[in-house]
């Protein structure tokens, strides 16, 4: 039975919250759910297709994490490597002016003391929207700005990841993208996920939250319930100049994802080891102050530490994060479900109702 899964996606098209998407979810290793529905390009009247290519955004993140990881598990890299040791140009300094110590664990953590916003410097990207700058071009700019607090003393949500990307391409001696497949798509076996688009026919168009939703023009402001502005640029992925976003630069497809998720869940498939997926789903920051009530942080994403104060149906250990495009993602060891969200509409599909109203539903509906 599906009947609370497929009420709360009937109702998100009715209501024309979300225009389209797709909900892949696996228990214990087989396929419980699998659906499209709405509209794939909804001025065309194509409905939504099976295994569409969605740009990712922050579903970017966990992947370049886990090639990380699976580089320090080679031996290339150390989780404790100060970043100045890769990069000699990301050297942000404390407010006495002393260099400040960020390390690859801070940056995977989201507790290196960098942010998203930066106005004091508008030529800043954070990976969404346009740009034809270079990582080092782009991040020596970040290293120019105050940081937020001391690494390791706080936790903000940041262009961490990005800055991660970069310290990956330079110790892999390419590109960002040439370390991810090498490192863990290619080995997964992730062909349609990366810093491309595999099949420009079933690339799902873009909208932008409204009443209804419209079609993303290029670039998009998406503006918040509280009043945060975020800048897409939709057509960056096809942009040869603009640097590759570890932190929000991908495409892929909700087969791909799943792929992923669960050989994270499985222990790494291969690519990352057992001992380095324990670490990245369990709490690495400690008891460092986050505004998400029962959860902590990983090196994937956020920890359900507390179900109850989290307002979570699943499990204590339930790692999860998701992607502004439209996309949520959930990996429950203890219950052994894995969900995979991705829509065409942003920032419902990430940061909206929908999202929690759907996973409420697959834990009612399938555990």
């Amino acid at each position: 039975m599906s009947s609370h899964i497929d009420a709360v996606m009937d109702e998100a098209v009715d209501k024309q919250s979300i225009v389209g998407g797709e909900l892949v979810v696996a228990r214990h290793g087989d396929i419980a759910y699998r659906r499209s529905f709405g509209w794939f390009d909804r001025e065309a009247g194509i409905d939504m297709i099976d295994n569409a290519i969605y740009r990712l955004a922050s579903v970017t993140k966990p992947i370049v994490a886990a090639t990380a990881l699976a580089m320090a598990d080679k031996g290339l890299l150390s989780l404790e490597d100060p970043v100045s040791a890769h990069l000699d140009w990301f050297a942000p300094r404390l407010d006495d002016g002393s260099p400040a110590r960020i390390t690859i664990h801070h940056l995977l953590t989201h507790t290196a003391g960098l942010a998203y916003a930066y106005p004091a410097d508008p030529e800043i990207s954070g990976g969404l929207g346009p740009t034809e700058l270079t990582l080092e071009e782009n991040f020596s700019r970040v290293a120019r700005q105050k940081l937020e607090y001391e690494p390791g003393t706080g936790w903000l949500y940041s262009v961490a990841i990005d800055v991660l990307g970069a310290v990956l391409a330079q110790v892999h001696g390419a590109s960002l993208g040439d370390a991810v497949r090498t490192h863990v798509t290619g080995p997964l076996g992730m062909t349609e996920t990366g810093f491309f688009v595999a099949d420009e026919q079933r690339l799902a168009k873009p909208y932008a939250d409204g009443t209804p939703p419209m079609p993303m023009a290029e670039p998009q402001v998406v503006t918040d319930d509280e009043g945060n502005s975020r800048v897409f640029s939709p057509a960056r992925i096809f942009h040869p100049r603009a640097f590759q976003s570890g932190g929000a630069g991908m495409a892929g497809t909700p087969g791909d994802m799943l792929r992923f998720l669960e050989a994270m869940r499985n222990g790494g498939g291969g690519a990352v080891s057992r001992e380095s997926v324990a670490l990245a789903f369990s709490n690495r920051i400690g008891d460092i102050a986050r505004k998400d009530a029962g959860q902590r942080f990983g090196y994937l994403g956020a920890i359900v530490a507390d179900p109850v104060a989290a307002n979570s149906p699943s499990a204590a250990g339930t790692v999860n994060w998701g992607g502004v495009y439209g996309h949520s993602w959930l990996v429950d060891p203890v219950n052994g479900l894995t969900i995979v969200s991705m829509t065409n509409t942003a920032l419902e599909g990430c940061t909206g109702q929908y999202p929690k109203d759907l996973i409420r539903a697959v834990y009612a509906d399938l555990t």
